[in-house]
């Protein structure tokens, strides 16, 4: 009789309070929060401690985007911009860029994950079961709660010959080594737009297509229409909107993009269509929830028929945004640690900046999403350019700010400022419709002289003036 011989595979257990999927901002915030409630937490990461932000959007973007604001401020300023020469050196623009994301690098973000007593699993972490995640042969048992926070990738459209063509999405478009001579860029939302505007800046020959009307379509329409106007005569972008891409194809000589008839060639092409959450391949199918959508939670963020579960950030679809992820992972927390809080900024959304030159950044609904949710809603619109501040800061850049305001008892539902550099005003804003104020409150709260914060008062003075 021949032996049966078998493999023994072994496996170590390890038992946490909380293990967190993902090291992302809300992965990040969870188990940091955790950690200090005294929980013994795991947090599992297969790529990048710190996410997708640091390394391939937020972070890279803004250091790409800032060097060509700052010489737009200068050729306007009297006395700097007759000695102010030349174009960006793109070699030190992309040197910065390579230190703000830590050359990809993500040592410097772990001291603080040994100093809270977090244990770092590196790997892909899946779900076998409730309360239970294994990474390559170690299993984490989860004994209080398991956080999904493995946030989103890029999405392709439907478009015949994409699939096949090499593309830019975000990453390759944030820590590209080399400036392309021309640039194809589809999709006008916040990140083409940024990115069109900073490959602009260090000489790529940009071309952007929206199939929309207008660019950033889920502000206010005059936004949209700041920006792209801007993109076209200050940034040199061709703006091809209200026409959507019909094919693309690859060859030698490029990448050629075929809309309405007409056809595009650029050595790169980058998409900038959406995202999707990462909520595949990883177990969800063990605990009977089908993996590749956004997973459907309450307003604390468990997910729905798991109360050991929990989903942050842009896995749960709500708001793909930094600050949001942060502020469920917290909510969470304080949930599983058995406190009620009261869900504010779900109800009024996220504040929201698209750092383009001009800028725009809104909190709450726009005046269109605020009447079609049956509130009687006005618009309060003052220039941008209208306080003393404006000689010394922004002059020249066109801007509109606007207060979202309910007629019936003038609660301020919403604000959006377009200009130069007018996402500092954002919290406030935030702060006022997250607490219900009123706007004739502001005329109480006296702006300094001569700041661009008095655009406060005059947007009160816009108010005052149409009782």
């Amino acid at each position: 009789m021949v032996p049966l011989h078998c493999t023994v595979v072994r496996v170590s257990i390890h038992e946490f309070d909380v293990v967190v999927l993902g090291a992302g901002p809300a992965g990040e915030v969870f188990a940091g929060s955790s950690a200090d409630a005294g929980l013994r937490t795991a947090l599992v990461e297969q790529h990048l401690v710190a996410g997708e932000c640091s390394y391939y959007a937020c972070m890279p973007s803004k250091a790409l985007l800032r060097p060509g604001e700052v010489l737009d401020e200068s050729s306007r300023m009297e006395g700097v911009r007759q000695i102010v020469r030349g174009s960006l050196d793109s070699e030190a623009v992309l040197a910065r860029r390579d230190e703000v994301i830590h050359h990809l690098d993500d040592s410097s973000q772990l001291p603080w994950i040994k100093e809270k007593g977090i244990e770092l699993f590196r790997g892909c972490g899946v779900i076998a079961g409730e309360r239970e995640v294994r990474v390559d042969g170690e299993v984490l048992v989860a004994n209080r709660a398991v956080a999904i926070a493995t946030g989103s990738s890029a999405s392709l459209p439907p478009i015949p010959g994409l699939a096949e063509a090499p593309i830019w999405n975000n990453r390759q478009g944030t820590t590209a080594e080399e400036v392309p001579e021309s640039l194809i860029v589809i999709g006008g939302g916040p990140v083409g737009c940024e990115l069109a505007q900073a490959w602009s800046s260090l000489g790529t020959k940009v071309t952007l297509f929206e199939p929309e009307d207008r660019v950033l379509i889920h502000e206010e329409p005059f936004a949209g229409d700041l920006v792209e106007q801007a993109l076209w005569d200050r940034h040199g972008v061709t703006m091809v909107t209200g026409t959507g891409v019909d094919s693309v194809a690859s060859s030698e000589g490029g990448i050629t993009v075929t809309a309405d008839g007409k056809q595009y060639t650029a050595a790169r092409l980058m998409v900038a269509t959406g995202r999707r959450p990462r909520t595949d391949r990883i177990g969800l199918e063990s605990i009977g929830i089908d993996g590749g959508e956004p997973l459907e939670t309450d307003d604390t963020y468990r997910v729905k028929g798991h109360d050991w579960l929990f989903a942050v950030g842009d896995v749960n679809g709500r708001s793909q945004l930094t600050h949001a992820g942060k502020y469920q992972a917290w909510i969470g927390v304080r949930t599983l640690l058995g406190h009620e809080v009261e869900n504010l900024a779900e109800r009024i959304g996220p504040a929201r900046v698209t750092f383009t030159n001009p800028q725009v950044a809104a909190v709450g609904p726009t005046l269109t999403q605020a009447q079609d949710q049956g509130l009687d809603a006005v618009a309060v619109d003052v220039n941008t350019n209208s306080t003393a501040g404006a000689s010394f800061v922004g002059k020249g850049v066109d801007g509109k700010c606007r207060l979202v305001v309910d007629r019936s008892d003038g609660r301020i539902l919403g604000a959006t400022f377009t200009g130069f550099e007018v996402s500092e005003w954002l919290h406030a804003a935030t702060i006022a419709v997250s607490g219900g104020m009123k706007i004739d409150d502001l005329r109480h709260a006296v702006a300094a002289f001569p700041t661009r914060s008095e655009i406060w008062l005059r947007l009160s003075e816009a108010w005052e003036d149409r009782q």
